[in-house]
Parts: C-alpha cells; sequence; structure tokens
C-alpha cells in the first residue's frame, strides 16, 4: 500500500509541465483554476476568484500527461481550457508545494490526524506511523481527538481516558496541537474551525473514527455519509471514496478515503529518526554521525529514554518502525 507521504520520483514533474501547453493552445485562452474533485478520469476545477458555491468545470487531462508520467492531484492549481461542448481540458500543471502519496493531493499545508477516544481504540503506535510520514512530507501535523462525547455514555473504558490523556501530555509537549471534539454534542467544533481558516488541509486517520461526521459538524448542510463502527470487527466501514475539497468557509479540506495501515515502501531506514521531532533534536549529539539509536554507546536518544526525556512507547515505536523497515528491505 502507497503510504502518507511527500513523492519523490515526482517532485520535480509538475514544474516540467508548464512547457506543455504551450504547442497545444494559445495561452492567452488558459484559465486559471483548482482541481477540487477527481473522479472517474474526470477533474472537476473550480476558477480561481469564484466564489466556493460556483460550479466546477468537468474536465479531462491532456494525453501528454500520462506520456510524460504526470498525473493531475486533487488540490493542483492548473491551467485549463474550455471546450465547444461546455466541458474544459486541463492544459498545464503548475509547481507544487507538496505532493502526498496516499491520499493522492498536492499543495497540503496542514494535516489533521484524527483518533478517536475510542471506537476504535485510541492506537499512539498507529498515531506515530501517522505522524513519521506527515513528518517526512514536511507538512505540520494537528493531532484531534473525535468522539469525546462517548464518555457521557459510560461507553468509553479506563484504558481509553489514560490513552487520551497520554496523547494531551506526550504529544503537546513535542509541541504538537490537540483539539478535542465531539461532532454529536457540538464541543470543541468552533476553535478546531479556526484553526483550518486560511489552509489547504487534509484529514486522515483509521476508519471509523468519525472524520466525516466531524466535518458534517464543521459545515452544517455537508451530510457526507458515515457509517457506524462495526463491533465485531471494531473497525469502521469505508465512508470516503474519492478525495474531494470541501470548503469550510475561509479554507479547503481535503476529505479522503479512510484506510488503517500505512507501510516505509519510499522512507528510508536513514530518515526514520529525522521523523521522530525529538530525536531529530538530540541526534546531533550521539557520539557517533549515523546513529541508529538503537544500541550505540553514547547515544544521546537513550540517554534521554533512559532519563524519561523521551516518552518510552515514541522510542518503542521507532524501534519497531526500523525492524518492519529492515525486514521489508531485506525481502524486496
Amino acid at each position: 500500500m502507497s503510504q502518507l507521504k511527500k513523492s519523490s520520483k515526482n517532485s520535480n514533474k509538475s514544474s516540467q509541465s508548464s512547457s506543455l501547453s504551450m504547442s497545444h493552445n494559445s495561452k492567452e485562452n488558459h484559465l486559471k483554476g483548482t482541481i477540487v474533485k477527481a473522479l472517474s478520469g474526470y477533474y472537476y476545477v473550480r476558477a480561481e476568484n469564484t466564489a466556493s458555491d460556483s460550479a466546477t468545470i468537468q474536465c479531462r487531462g491532456r494525453g501528454v500527461f500520462k506520456n510524460r508520467g504526470l498525473t493531475p492531484l486533487v488540490g493542483d492549481r492548473v491551467m485549463y481550457s474550455l471546450t465547444e461542448n461546455g466541458e474544459g481540458t486541463v492544459e498545464e500543471l503548475l509547481p507544487r508545494s507538496s505532493e502526498l502519496i496516499r491520499p493522492p493531493v498536492a499543495n497540503i499545508d496542514l494535516a489533521i490526524l484524527v483518533f478517536s477516544v475510542t471506537e476504535p481504540a485510541l492506537n499512539l503506535q498507529l498515531l506515530d506511523k501517522f505522524l513519521v510520514h506527515i513528518e517526512h512530507a514536511g507538512i505540520p501535523a494537528v493531532l484531534c481527538l473525535s468522539k469525546q462525547d462517548l464518555e457521557n455514555d459510560g461507553l468509553e473504558t479506563a484504558e481509553a481516558q489514560a490513552a487520551a490523556a497520554s496523547v494531551n501530555r506526550i504529544y503537546r509537549a513535542l509541541g504538537y496541537e490537540v483539539y478535542g471534539t465531539s461532532s454529536r454534542l457540538g464541543e470543541g467544533i468552533t476553535p478546531f474551525q479556526e484553526r483550518l481558516q486560511g489552509h489547504l488541509a487534509v484529514f486522515a486517520g483509521q476508519s471509523g473514527v468519525g472524520k466525516s461526521s466531524l466535518l458534517n459538524a464543521i459545515v452544517p448542510g455537508l451530510q457526507l455519509e458515515t457509517n457506524e463502527i462495526s463491533n465485531r470487527l471494531g473497525r469502521g466501514k469505508h465512508t470516503t471514496r474519492h478525495v474531494e475539497l470541501i470548503e469550510i468557509g475561509g479554507g479547503l479540506v481535503a476529505d479522503t478515503p479512510g484506510f488503517s495501515q500505512l507501510d516505509f515502501q519510499e522512507l528510508g531506514i536513514e530518515d526514520l529518526g529525522y521523523c521522530f521531532i525529538e530525536m531529530r533534536k538530540l541526534s546531533p549529539s550521539c557520539k557517533f554521525r549515523g546513529c541508529t539509536h538503537v544500541h550505540e554507546p553514547g547515544c544521546a536518544v537513550l540517554a534521554a529514554v533512559e532519563s524519561g526525556e523521551i516518552e518510552k512507547s515514541r522510542h518503542e515505536h521507532y524501534l519497531l518502525f526500523l525492524a518492519e523497515m529492515k525486514d521489508k528491505k531485506r525481502r524486496y
């Protein structure tokens, strides 16, 4: 499975595409817009400087994109032309500030990692795996703990309460913002919505954590499809089947398909430590250059784990991810 991180293969390809449009149509006839949805081979483009409820133009991408290994993504700023049948053609991909592989979105400048306090149970290992990919992509991350109303129903266990407290204690200390929300009760929605203003944000997290319910609470009348958690499997059904940008009043959010697994396919072993903020800061103090923070003498990271300066669970997850990456490398 592809992962939530910046693509390394095509990072320069979007800027190369600027020359592709010149020979097709007069550039004076081109309009600028943003791809807000991609579905069944069509790209739905909203013209620049138009109202959020303006109709989008259904466009096809030029065949030359495929020939050059370029794929238009939701979030791409593009130049497009209108065709006689009222549709359009994406002529040019403008340079991207960021590019994610999964979900496939361009120009994201804020990642919202949504985790429920219960149903499904809060999984700190999975949270750290998401954060590794987000840090590698170089995109600021905000944590959102959803479904806080379940505590009022007596459904939240002591373990879930402890996990939520751990998130606030561990991740706030690392500099991450943490928001608590209840979509059903409307609690925490206003400050969270204010945080999204002026950004093109992506919502990510495993299935069933309440991403669609949260967006429905932020944008009244949106009515994204939601599904209850499967009690037998302990996870939610996938309610979002394609990537689409949603206007939230002063910002855009990419509602993305839920998923519960990430791999490290394109993340180098030497990059892993950098993706843990606390290890990134301490690694220059390690005795040996290229220290893996596993067993080396004079390792500043190991010393910080021993003293409690670095949370033990974070280092344990780092070791698990390192082993996973080495195992994949051996197999391939």
